[in-house]
């Protein structure tokens, strides 16, 4: 049973497992801390949170990627992957607080897409980032 868990592929498909696991949980909080509702909006034509929602995506996928090249158990490589979330998070959520000339939230929600557009690219950034730092 040893040689089962170290066959490739199911190695892949537990952290693909693990990932889309992760991605729905990760996603659901950031829908908590949003004051617009993600896939209503995407389902009504927002582009501004698709966005948003889309560089979240990446970023979450951009962190497990480099979760996983770098970890070999699925324990270190989960918990790489929240510890970079929260990180991606608190950047979300300081990109609110450090813009107080307007609300990036409502921006987003109103469906602006210059703000969409911004948020995607921070969030994009700081995957990378946060990827690289992962040991």
């Amino acid at each position: 049973m040893e040689g089962f868990w170290e066959n490739i592929i199911v190695v892949t498909a537990a952290r693909y497992s693990v990932f889309v696991l992760c991605t729905l949980v990760f996603l659901a909080i950031f829908e908590l801390v949003t004051s617009y509702k993600n896939w209503e909006e995407i389902k009504g034509g927002n582009l501004a949170v698709a966005m948003a929602t889309g560089g979240k995506l990446f970023g979450i996928a951009t962190i497990f990627r480099y979760s996983i090249e770098h970890n070999d158990t699925l324990l270190q490589t989960i918990g790489w992957g929240v510890y970079g979330f929260v990180l991606l998070l608190i950047g979300y959520l300081i990109f609110e607080f450090l813009t107080p000339v307007m609300k990036i939230d409502e921006e987003i929600g109103k469906g602006n897409h210059a703000v969409g557009f911004i948020s995607m690219m921070i969030s994009i950034g700081l995957a990378f980032v946060i990827g690289a730092s992962i040991g």
